[in-house]
Order: C-alpha cells, then sequence, then structure tokens
C-alpha cells in the first residue's frame, strides 16, 4: 500500500512539472512577443514625423500664429485658409466662392473674426472696397483667389490692399493665382506673398495656371 502511494504522489510530482514547465514556455514566449511587439510600436512612433498646426513643415516660436494656405484650382476647387489649426475656409466649410476670398483673425489672440468672398468677375467691387476700410489696425489678413480675382479690381481696391502689405497686388491681373497674408495697420511690407501669373503657355490646367500654396508663422500682435 505504501508503495502504490509513493508511485502515485511521484507520477502526481512528475505530471506536475512536466505541466509548469509547458505552461512556463508558453508565458516566455507570449511575454517575448509582447515586448517586442511594444519596441515595435515605440519604434515607429520614434521615427513617425511630429505634426505641427496646420501641417506646416516646423513649429512656430513663442508669441507667433501658424498659418496655411491655398488658392483655388481653376475654377474647381476652392482656396483653404489654416490659421492655428482652425480651418477658416474651404470648399469643405462651403464658405469660398470665386473672386477674393478673405479670412480676419484677431492679432493678438489669432481668433477668427470673419470670413468673406467677394466676386471679382461678374460681382462689384463697391462691397469690396468697404469691407476693407472697415478691417480694424491689428488684423491680420489673409486673403486667396479662386477662378478670377482680378478683373473688377480698380485703383482703390488695390491702394487698400497694398496698405495691407502687398505688393504683389498691383500687378495681379485675370486668373492669376495669388494667397497673400498681410495686417490692416502694417509698417512694412508683408513676407508672405506668392503670386503667379495666367500664362497659357505655363499654365497647370487649360487657362488657369498651377495652385500656389504658402505657410509661415505670423508674429502676435504687441502692445
Amino acid at each position: 500500500g505504501a508503495a502504490k502511494l509513493a508511485v502515485v504522489v511521484a507520477i502526481f510530482l512528475f505530471t506536475f512539472y512536466v505541466i509548469s514547465q509547458v505552461f512556463e514556455i508558453k508565458m516566455d514566449a507570449n511575454l517575448g512577443h509582447i515586448f517586442a511587439r511594444s519596441a515595435l510600436d515605440a519604434a515607429a512612433r520614434s521615427t513617425k514625423p511630429p505634426r505641427y498646426k496646420c501641417g506646416i513643415s516646423k513649429a512656430c516660436p513663442e508669441k507667433h500664429f501658424a498659418f496655411k494656405m491655398a488658392s483655388g484650382a481653376a475654377n474647381v476647387v476652392g482656396p483653404k485658409i489654416c490659421v492655428e489649426d482652425n480651418i477658416l475656409m474651404s470648399g469643405v466649410k462651403n464658405n469660398v466662392g470665386r473672386g477674393i476670398n478673405v479670412a480676419l483673425v484677431n492679432g493678438k489672440t489669432g481668433e477668427p473674426l470673419d470670413t468673406k468672398f467677394f466676386d471679382m468677375w461678374g460681382g462689384d467691387v463697391a462691397p469690396f472696397i468697404e469691407f476693407l476700410k472697415s478691417i480694424q489696425d491689428g488684423t491680420i489678413v489673409l486673403m486667396g483667389t479662386y477662378d478670377d480675382g482680378a478683373t473688377k479690381l480698380n485703383e482703390e481696391a488695390r491702394k487698400l490692399i497694398a496698405d495691407l502689405g502687398s505688393t504683389s497686388i498691383t500687378n495681379l491681373g485675370f486668373r492669376d493665382n495669388w494667397v497673400f497674408c498681410g495686417g490692416k495697420g502694417i509698417k512694412t511690407k508683408s513676407p508672405f506673398e506668392q503670386h503667379i501669373k495666367n500664362n497659357k503657355d505655363t499654365n497647370k490646367y487649360e487657362g488657369w495656371p498651377e495652385v500656389v500654396e504658402m505657410e509661415g508663422c505670423i508674429p502676435q500682435k504687441q502692445d
């Protein structure tokens, strides 16, 4: 009887030992897989490039507002204006239109103030002139063309835009593509402006030049 009991106990202990060893091997394999997966995920995160506001290529310094904008593409895709990761105007928002598209932003806080578009092909320039005159000092002004932004522009409207810091507005012609960022009360010419002429020999689209894009960091208005 004692011998049988000893055999049973020995078999039990041996079985328990085998099961524990198999379980430990599986645990080690699972843990190894988990740690390997975690290491790969961490490596992927470390190699993924950081994303900056509005998708610009580098971060803005303190007391600057990130912006990115693009003109319209022919008469098909509207312009897009983004400031501080806020899409202010785009075709998706359904607040763009033929002519000159304008977004106003508070120069101190970066908060959006207003968005409007003015038809410079079939519309009247007078409401655009009144709008430009009503802009308050210290306001950031962003503009982008869509389809045609120049036909109805007169000298008064061009002068008001030039006072915002534009240098290309005097040469803006029929179906040119143009984006601009300036400010009311600016003392110098703005460095943020892109202009491409409508030229049948170089146009990317039939009757229209390629899209112009621009990004940068706007200095915050100081008291």
